[in-house]
């Protein structure tokens, strides 16, 4: 098996205990992974301090941290294949989407690389005759960044990238479920000439590892990237260090197609909304919402193309879905198909092991139409397609709104005023017009209600790892007066 290391203050090193990683592909143990506990989280946070109040990392300019992170996201282009193969082998996500996801993370490290020295600060017009005062943008201070198994190296780019720009440290926390990704870009990170202590890269479990971590009395900041139930276990842990908080959560997100839509557009966007990466994304397009005049012809496209989806090993450029990453997801996901079929959902297709061996769900999709099933409501993080539909536009808002989540949404028409309609109305954070899943380090990204706060992305995500110092010179020479002696 290979044996992967921990990233601690510039040295790797095995942790305080070890756990193996089984490949989802094969259900067996491939990787012998370093757990975290409490101590090796005291030991990172430490050095993450030191290094953002002492050492090179707090004497360098900007500039000399943007060159620091362009060098990153060269290392991160020239060494993709083998990064994308590793998150394949440990997740399951196909390789074919790893190699391109992986490629682009590199665009997200140059962005905030040339973003670094464009952090800027501003002069006040004061309503005092002899004061001059101004605001700087300093760093926050450390950062706790925890990412979730799937996508890992682009979760934690949007993360690293403008936390680094803005000049903090971090502690990252791999997912224990497939961390190789992470542990080994910790090798690229080095090389690239970080100094010691300002990125430490660690995995490990929820409460020897994570939770030590949120609540840690040094944490300013924690960037997370998960559950709402974990999510909310880390906002009680920052109640102890008050730490700001940006969480990027989970969705159930509406993906509404009227009648006037190019419906063969709309069923490629669909099958890749919910269907890419084994529908293991957040913003799986997992409830579709059909204008009824359509509901059957769009239906049967959508059948059609996820019955010839290929299934197989992920590492093959062939396959198109791969395994779910945890034997765990897929009882949830079987738990929920079946609730949702005694409750009268119709099984358009799929709804089985299409193999033996490995943790494979077949592509399925469900007609729940007029029916309260489970899949509507749950994130199942899998490949599962809920269906309803709707007779009137404002039906399809009420039913794309219909939900504790609101990260994203995707709405399909060539009726431009009804698109700008349904933009205004829709809550949710990203809404994708005749497209889905586009993504851009220049765009943030990020969700309403219980998908979450904060964004990810653009310059908003810098200024976020930033606080705000407010300075005030005194520019007369005269003395300050007594101000005991009324005048």
């Amino acid at each position: 098996m290979q044996r992967f290391q921990q990233y601690i203050n510039g040295v790797f090193e095995d942790g305080s205990g070890r756990f193996e990683s089984l490949d989802p592909a094969t259900a067996k143990p491939w990787a012998d992974m370093p757990e975290a506990r409490e101590a090796d989280v005291e030991r990172a946070v430490e050095a993450a301090e030191s290094a953002l109040l002492d050492g090179p990392w707090a004497a360098m300019t900007a500039t000399q941290r943007g060159k620091l992170l362009y060098k990153l996201a060269d290392l991160v282009a020239t060494n993709a294949p083998k990064l994308a193969e590793l998150e394949t082998r440990d997740t399951g996500k196909i390789i074919r989407e790893t190699s391109a996801q992986i490629a682009y993370v590199a665009d997200y490290y140059r962005y905030y690389a040339g973003l670094a020295d464009k952090i800027e600060g501003a002069y006040l017009s004061i309503d005092k005759a002899d004061m001059d005062v101004w605001l700087r943008r300093e760093p926050v201070g450390v950062v706790a960044a925890i990412v979730p198994w799937n996508s890992q190296l682009f979760l934690s780019a949007v993360k690293l990238g403008p936390a680094l720009a803005a000049g903090c440290t971090l502690v990252v926390k791999a997912s224990e479920e497939g961390p190789a990704p992470l542990l080994e870009f910790a090798r690229l990170v080095h090389e690239a000439g970080f100094p010691a202590g300002v990125v430490n890269i660690l995995t490990g479990f929820g409460p020897s590892c994570g939770s030590a971590l949120t609540r840690h009395p040094k944490i300013a900041h924690i960037a997370f990237t998960g559950g709402p139930g974990t999510a909310a276990a880390v906002v009680r842990n920052s109640a102890e260090n008050l730490a700001s908080t940006s969480l990027e959560l989970g969705g159930k997100s509406p993906f509404i197609v009227f009648a006037d839509a190019d419906l063969d557009s709309a069923a490629n966007a669909q099958v890749a909304g919910i269907f890419a990466a084994t529908g293991q994304s957040c913003v799986a397009g997992s409830r579709l919402i059909v204008e009824a005049s359509v509901k059957e012809r769009f239906l049967a496209i959508l059948k059609s193309k996820a019955e010839a989806i290929r299934i197989g090993s992920p590492l093959e450029m062939a396959t198109e879905v791969g395994p779910l990453c945890t034997a765990r997801q897929r009882e949830l996901i079987e738990k929920t198909v079946h609730s949702s079929l005694d409750a009268g959902a119709l099984l358009v297709t799929g709804g089985g092991r299409p193999k033996d061996v490995g943790y494979y769900y077949a592509p399925t999709i469900l007609d729940c139409d007029g029916v309260t099933s489970p899949s509507v409501e749950t994130e199942l993080f899998g490949p599962v397609l809920s269906v309803l539909s709707f007779e009137t536009e404002a039906e399809a808002v009420q039913l794309a709104n219909d939900t504790r989540y609101g990260l994203a949404a995707g709405v399909f028409t060539q009726n431009l005023a009804r698109a700008h309609r349904m933009v205004r109305r829709i809550r949710a954070g990203v809404v994708w017009v005749n497209t889905y899943r586009a993504v851009s380090p220049i765009a943030p990204f990020g969700g309403f209600g219980q998908s979450g706060h904060g964004r990810e992305g653009g310059l908003a995500a810098a200024l976020d790892y930033t606080r705000t110092k407010t300075v005030w010179v005194r520019t007369s020479d005269d003395p300050i007066p007594d101000p005991f002696v009324m005048r």
